[in-house]
């Protein structure tokens, strides 16, 4: 028996409340948020909370409401359950596309809600073991990256294969992020090379996303020759293609040190990586989390294992072409660092780009960015 719902007898109207937009409009940080919000309102901008995955609509929501005072880590998490659960929901069943959609959404706020954190704990890495579950549940329905867990010396390595797209592949790229931006950070960087014929891993290094919170492989003075073993395993994966190797903030000073020792590195990009990766002075609650980069240790040990990274070290000079992408108010690093590095750069092909306006990674022109890393890569990779 077909039952027809009577005219006129639906249910209320599906309405779900934004505050965002209207608390940004009519207040300032220094005056209404906390110490702590006025700190993540300043290290996470809208720009870079979106090249980290957070769609434009949640990082709006998010920042108007750690503007308006609410704690940052309780409001990512809330508007992660948003995304997941929404009650527009009810109004039809969802597809896998809006599926896919709200687990990759769901998962970059999850991983922002444990930004703010400083140290290792269980909790953090509770946090973390959930937005990698979404993330890989994402991934199993959009078929388009590949978890791996990569076995080296100092132990596994996690990352996420981006197969080369509708093409024949030129090479392979490896991708690694910094000191607080990791693997699931940099999927759009994946998948824009994936598109160029680039067979690209996003890495989570020693000291990083799932490698450190699952595996509690740390930073140590032994780095070196974990990075080998995941050259070890691309080359396994990828015989006779060659290899790029392209690092992100602090990772673009362990690119440049991999890169003028690791002869299968055929070309390197440094986007927004110091000079020297030390202490910064005056930014205490940073160097504590390149401290949690290497584990359990004291920042005077942790300071003398980021002294083992040396991207211009003159006894080691890069010789492979080299691109330096610097955002030219870039807060953290200056444009005469990513000046020295491409002068002491050994390198005959070698380009320093400078967005003039950009910020720290320049996240605040990611399709610009993208496509000149991408473009400058898949050349460099098809000219070997």
């Amino acid at each position: 028996m077909t039952v027809v719902a009577e005219a006129g007898a639906r249910k209320r109207p599906v309405s779900r409340s934004f505050s965002g937009q209207r608390q940004m409009a009519f207040a300032a940080p220094d005056e209404v948020a906390s110490p702590d919000g006025q700190a993540a309102l300043r290290q996470l901008s809208l720009e870079r909370l979106m090249a980290y995955g957070v769609h434009h609509a949640d990082a709006v929501e998010l920042r108007g409401r750690v503007w308006s005072g609410e704690p940052w880590q309780d409001v990512a998490a809330d508007l992660a359950e948003a995304c997941l659960s929404p009650p527009e929901a009810a109004v039809s069943p969802p597809s896998q596309a809006t599926r896919i959609n709200r687990l990759y959404r769901g998962s970059a706020l999850v991983r922002m809600s444990q930004m703010m954190m400083l140290s290792n704990s269980a909790e953090r890495a509770a946090i973390y073991a959930r937005a990698a579950g979404l993330y890989s549940e994402a991934a199993a329905l959009s078929g388009d990256r590949e978890k791996v867990l990569i076995g080296t010396d100092g132990g596994p390595l996690v990352g996420w294969i981006f197969p080369s797209r509708g093409k024949r592949p030129v090479g392979t790229a490896v991708v690694i992020g910094g000191v607080e931006g990791w693997a699931m950070d940099f999927s759009d960087l994946g998948l824009a090379l994936a598109r160029r014929g680039v067979e690209t891993l996003l890495l989570d290094g020693p000291g990083q996303g799932e490698s450190r919170m699952t595996h509690s492989h740390f930073l140590t003075e032994a780095w070196e020759r974990s990075y080998a073993g995941v050259f070890d395993f691309m080359a396994a994966r990828y015989p006779g293609l060659p290899m790029a190797f392209i690092g992100n903030s602090m990772g673009g000073a362990l690119a440049i040190h991999l890169a003028a020792r690791e002869p299968r590195i055929v070309a390197c990009c440094d986007n927004g990586g110091p000079r020297a990766p030390r202490r910064p002075p005056g930014n205490a609650s940073f160097f504590q989390k390149m401290t949690a980069h290497c584990g359990e240790v004291s920042e005077e040990r942790a300071d003398e294992i980021w002294q083992t990274v040396r991207p211009a070290d003159p006894a080691a000079p890069i010789h492979c072409p080299l691109l330096i992408v610097q955002g030219g108010l870039d807060p953290l690093v200056s444009n005469e660092q990513a000046e020295y590095l491409f002068s002491h750069a050994g390198s005959e092909d070698k380009e320093l780009v400078v967005f003039s306006d950009g910020d720290h990674c320049v996240y605040n022109h990611a399709d610009d960015k993208h496509n000149l890393i991408g473009d400058w890569i898949a050349d460099r990779l098809t000219k070997r």
